[in-house]
């Protein structure tokens, strides 16, 4: 299997990468409880196509990567009550560490610098990349993330309920029926699939790996980073925000607050367009990152 250990953080993480090695690296960062897959391999094909070397893997504690079986994450209201009284919660690994992962990706792969792409968490674990390991990133794309700002409008109820509601059965039937309720949920209202076409790639995932008890150590993780506002203006890199206008899970005004926060970060944001990258609209968000990537320049950075 392709796994790579991470020299900064020391964790086995499952990888893969699609288009030349020569070529400009772009690295996919994928969000809460979600496995790599969930970028389409007609996403990161395409975006090969357009002549960059193409990288995903599974975060820390999803999909094929390592996991941190038996750390207690702290329960949810609890962790909520004391981030508002600023007390410091016991959290198994920070969003940062979850940075640090993708910094060592890069390490780990010999490439110096990359152009990162981040998809919700990721995008924040992307935009933490750009914090603090700015002298890796050539570029920064953040999709539909935001800042962690408590005051900003919130998920719509259904959405994060379904996301986070606790599965009452393992058979990969009923796995299956949960994963479209979240595709129904979290999805573009303006950009629905096929409904089959949908079911059958929520089966391939499940086959792939089912594993509840990382989510809420990544939530964890989420919640405990806080507002990142005033730590994202010191952000150099250039910067591309991309969000859609009905996005239940993270709503639009967490991606102008992302562009607000980072200086001469530009803001894209389509109707229509929910918390999921549809096939229909790949080629507009890819032609967005490669206007994006060329814009900052694309230059190859593996080292040698």
């Amino acid at each position: 299997m392709p796994t790579i250990t991470t020299p900064n953080t020391g964790l086995e993480l499952f990888y893969d990468e699609h288009g030349d090695p020569s070529h400009p690296p772009v690295l996919l960062v994928m969000g809460l409880g979600a496995q790599m897959t969930l970028w389409p391999i007609e996403f990161v094909e395409a975006l090969a196509g357009k002549g960059y070397r193409v990288i995903r893997f599974d975060n820390r504690d999803i999909g094929l990567s390592q996991k941190f079986e038996g750390a207690k994450a702290p329960s949810l209201p609890w962790q909520v009550i004391r981030a508002k009284l600023r007390w410091p919660a016991k959290v198994p690994y920070t969003l940062k560490d979850m940075a640090d992962d993708g910094a060592g990706v890069l390490d780990a792969l010999g490439i110096n610098k990359a152009h990162v792409v981040g998809a919700s968490m990721g995008g924040m674990i992307a935009q933490l990349m750009a914090i603090h390991h700015e002298d890796k990133l050539h570029s920064l794309t953040s999709i539909f993330s935001t800042t962690g700002n408590s005051k900003l409008p919130q998920a719509e109820k259904q959405a994060i309920e379904t996301l986070t509601a606790p599965l009452t059965s393992m058979e990969e039937d009923d796995l299956v029926a949960h994963g479209m309720k979240v595709v129904q949920a979290i999805g573009s209202p303006g950009y629905r699939a096929d409904p089959e076409w949908q079911r059958e790639r929520v089966r391939a995932g499940i086959q792939r790996s089912v594993y509840p008890a990382g989510l809420p150590r990544q939530l964890a993780a989420i919640i405990d980073d806080g507002d990142r506002t005033a730590r994202l203006s010191s952000v150099t890199t250039p910067t591309l925000v991309l969000h859609g206008e009905d996005d239940p899970l993270v709503k639009v005004e967490g991606g102008r607050a992302t562009a607000a926060a980072i200086p001469n970060a530009k803001l894209v944001t389509y109707p229509g367009w929910g918390h999921d990258l549809p096939i229909a609209m790949m080629e507009t968000i890819i032609d967005e990152i490669h206007a994006h990537i060329d814009a900052a320049g694309a230059k190859s950075s593996v080292a040698v």
